[in-house]
């Protein structure tokens, strides 16, 4: 039973078990009688590669190209497409880990990517209070629309993230699974109370109501899409870990663990993808409307 504890108290740490004799095997040869989870999970992972990577960049380059008539919140929504191209660096490594390898010096390497991850809440958390004051404080926002304070902000939360990531790849600190466990429970908690104050304040400014009002209409979608991200990234993991003694080791080992993880890791390019679904693209070249113009012309008229 002892060991049973260990185990699970471990999977917070390292998103993977520690102990000695499941080092001796693949993570894949482990969970060889549940391996459906498995495959799901880095199904998503190299979705989030294929797909993260190309759209957070594009993310960083619309706001680096928009600068001028940028949202207060883009800062922190910038420094999240960074932390997630990093994270959706992974993929490959992580696939070669639970396949192929066997050796625990690749841990130390992933427990720094998944201490990474870990904390965009934070950066999320961010938004939504850069969100809440713009709407419920509009004038405390004005007097502090500024970036420098937000630049700050910032900072901290990169601080932050990388002693947390640190200090999970140590991967042997007493207890720490419990930091995540209460970052992520007070990040959701704090996100779910900005946004639905937010969307109370607004509900009689819903867009296409109310033209004088652009700020809170940017704002009104940003809360969309943040509560989206809430429900369908973060909410399993915070709806299953506290629950984490009522499951037996080894389903909470292969199925609860990479079920809650991967929608977690997901996230990474969802947030980019819902971004950019939001935003408006750059137009097309103008030698395109000339081609469009001048195969009009050429073309026969329609009897």
């Amino acid at each position: 039973m002892e060991m049973f504890r260990f185990i699970n108290s471990s999977l917070l740490i390292s998103h993977r078990p520690l102990n000695v004799s499941l080092a001796e095997k693949t993570v894949y040869a482990t969970c060889a009688d549940m391996p459906a989870v498995l495959i799901f999970y880095l199904v998503l992972q190299f979705i989030n590669m294929f797909l993260g990577i190309p759209a957070n960049i594009m993310v960083l380059w619309l706001i680096r190209k928009n600068k001028g008539d940028s949202s207060t919140s883009d800062i922190f929504i910038g420094h999240l497409a960074m932390l997630d191209t990093f994270f959706c660096l992974i993929p490959p490594l992580e696939f070669a880990n639970i396949i192929y390898l066997t050796t625990r010096s690749t841990w130390y390497v992933l427990r720094f990517f998944y201490g990474v991850k870990d904390s965009s809440p934070l950066f999320l958390a961010c938004i939504c209070l850069d969100r809440y004051m713009a709407v419920l404080h509009p004038i405390t926002f004005t007097n502090l629309k500024d970036k420098r304070h937000r630049s700050v902000c910032a900072g901290v939360v990169w601080l932050i993230t990388l002693v947390y990531a640190a200090a999970k790849c140590v991967g042997n600190i007493p207890n720490f699974e419990k930091a995540f466990t209460v970052m992520i429970l007070a990040a959701f908690a704090f996100m779910v109370f900005c946004n639905i104050s937010i969307l109370w304040a607004l509900r009689l400014s819903a867009p296409g109501r109310d033209e004088r009002h652009p700020v809170k209409k940017k704002a009104f979608k940003m809360v969309i899409i943040i509560l989206t991200i809430i429900v369908f990234n973060y909410f399993p993991p915070v709806a299953l870990f506290p629950f984490q003694e009522y499951f037996s080791p080894d389903i909470f080992r292969c199925y609860i663990h990479y079920i809650a993880f991967g929608f977690m890791d997901v996230s990474s390019s969802i947030q980019p993808v819902l971004y950019l679904s939001r935003e408006k693209l750059p137009p097309a070249p103008a030698c395109c409307y000339t081609c469009r113009e001048n195969k009009t012309e050429d073309d026969p008229p329609h009897v």
